[in-house]
């Protein structure tokens, strides 16, 4: 998903398997040993990504293993604590924040995008008073993707990365480039994914509290939960150390790119995080302990997301997590996200007792590429959560 659906180097052994504090003997998952998630995180180095790195945490303990290298000329590994940007899962955050509001009666999930934004949302047939809140974290709106204006996505090519890397947008800005667009559908006809929707989410979110939708998410979110290496970069294009580099193939069969350097701080995808403290808020938020249990029932109401059906069995979305059937035949939620260069691949059981957080340090050069990559990653998840039962 790059943050849409869409979203080779040697590895490293068994022996690279780290005790660290957060790791515990295979026992902490009963028949999902660690050797099992090294094959497993081999497999999805093996289809082309430079580093990855995955975490699976229950009731009792941790298991992390890691592949390939966080750096083409050094070869050194991917760092075990390494930050990356998690795209789309900052979706999660916020409609978590506005489900916060509904159950404070601050905000109400019928309330129109023009009642919160006047005029923001209009032209070429797009019209704020019929689309809510709750259209907005489901992915009904109908508001054309933005993204698809941007320079980046436009012309795909090393040297508009270079140029376009440290550029930053208002959200008008952005809103505004999806209003050069007629709405795909209806509001709540279909479903279909557009960060246009997240991008407004966040300004109703300033308007509703009078803060920036990042100070709503460290406040009722990061801090509670202790997530000490989770925050907003804003404007800044940089990633923290320790990470992997992050490189993406242009074009197929093309080389590799380093591109770590890149600002994107919206609500749609803002957030930089690690697997730690994805794992912690996954299993915080389905394990009931930042939404009352009628918020969290409204969240995981789903529609069908067809589009995403392609990789995700009976996939369906909610307000902003989404639902895959798994192989053991149990449900399990996630969100997922990609930015320039890196993906974040997640699950997390229904009862949030065990989940499962996959950085991936390549973005592909073609469909055929990613595809592969996250079918690997999503079996990864799959075994987890089924050997974890």
């Amino acid at each position: 998903m790059i943050r849409r659906i869409a979203m080779c180097a040697g590895g490293i052994g068994l022996d690279a398997l780290v005790a660290t504090a957060a790791a515990v003997p295979a026992s902490g998952a009963p028949r999902y040993s660690r050797e099992q998630l090294q094959r497993d995180v081999d497999a999805i180095r093996d289809t082309g990504t430079t580093g990855v790195l995955a975490q699976v945490v229950n009731e009792k303990g941790s298991l992390k293993a890691r592949s390939g290298v966080a750096d083409l000329g050094t070869r050194r590994p991917v760092p075990w604590n390494g930050y990356y940007r998690v795209g789309s899962n900052t979706k999660t955050f916020v409609a978590t924040v506005l489900l916060q509001l509904t159950a404070e009666g601050r905000v109400r999930l019928d309330d129109t995008v023009e009642r919160w934004l006047p005029g923001l949302v209009r032209g070429n047939g797009n019209d704020g008073s019929k689309i809510t809140v709750r259209h907005l974290l489901q992915q009904t709106s109908g508001l054309h993707d933005y993204s698809h204006y941007l320079p980046q996505d436009q012309d795909r090519t090393p040297e508009t990365y270079r140029k376009v890397r440290f550029r930053s947008y208002r959200p008008e800005e952005l809103v505004a480039m999806a209003m050069r667009h007629a709405p795909e559908f209806a509001p709540g006809e279909r479903w279909s994914y557009s960060n246009t929707n997240y991008v407004v989410a966040g300004m109703i979110v300033e308007k509703a509290t009078g803060n920036p939708w990042e100070h709503e998410v460290h406040e009722r979110i990061i801090a509670p939960l202790g997530l000490a290496h989770t925050y907003s970069p804003g404007t800044s294009a940089y990633v923290p150390q320790p990470r992997a580099k992050f490189y993406e193939r242009f074009t197929p069969g093309g080389p590799l790119v380093d591109v770590s350097v890149f600002s994107d701080g919206y609500a749609d995808g803002g957030l930089t995080s690690t697997t730690d403290d994805m794992n912690r808020f996954l299993r915080a938020l389905l394990g009931g302990r930042l939404l009352p249990a009628a918020q969290l029932a409204q969240m995981k109401q789903t529609v069908p997301a067809t589009e995403w059906r392609v990789v995700y069995k009976d996939a369906g979305y909610g307000l902003g997590l989404a639902k895959r059937r798994t192989s053991c035949g149990t449900w399990a939620w996630f969100h997922g996200g990609s930015m320039f260069g890196v993906s974040s691949v997640n699950s997390v059981s229904a009862d949030g007792g065990t989940s499962v957080e996959i950085m991936l340090a390549t973005q592909p050069g073609e469909e055929k590429a990613k595809l592969a990559q996250l079918t690997a990653a999503n079996e990864l998840t799959d075994r987890a959560l089924c050997g974890s039962r």
